[in-house]
């Protein structure tokens, strides 16, 4: 059997290693936390901003599919075609007032009738636009095309 002397308990806490942190880790990780935190706010805030504007051009959308099939309905019951229009739809909590204006397409004896909705998100005007064409003696729509840019 080998005999080991008595050692101070100092040098056996430096064998095994302090389980403490030194000031130059903890600045270092209050460093990285500065930094890395408002960056992922920043981030949720835009994503945030970006899922907002995305359900109001939804509700435009539906607010523009809505106006046009009741333009339609009301051509399709013999009434005349209406060449303007406006009002204002709710959706939601929600209005978003719109604009119909019909015109005849070049090609064909086809109707063109095309709805825009007008919002506002956080400051910032936006324009949805609608569109379909039809045949004014059948009253049927033929295709419809969408589009949404912000308004300038």
């Amino acid at each position: 059997m080998k005999y080991f002397p008595p050692q101070s308990t100092d040098r056996v806490r430096l064998r095994r290693g302090s389980g403490a942190f030194t000031l130059i880790e903890v600045l270092a990780a209050l460093l990285l936390m500065a930094i890395i935190v408002p960056v992922a706010l920043e981030g949720m805030s835009v994503v945030s901003r970006a899922a907002v504007l995305g359900q109001h051009k939804a509700a435009a959308m539906r607010v523009a599919e809505r106006v046009l099939s009741e333009q339609l309905a009301v051509i399709s019951q013999g009434q005349p075609i209406p060449t303007s229009g406006s009002g204002t739809e709710t959706d939601g909590d929600t209005s978003y007032p719109w604009t119909m204006q019909t015109e005849a397409w070049p090609q064909d004896a086809m109707t063109q009738m095309t709805v825009r909705i007008t919002f506002s998100v956080q400051g910032n005007a936006y324009e949805m636009t609608l569109s379909t064409l039809f045949d004014p003696n059948a009253g049927a729509p033929v295709t419809t095309t969408g589009t949404g840019r912000a308004a300038s």
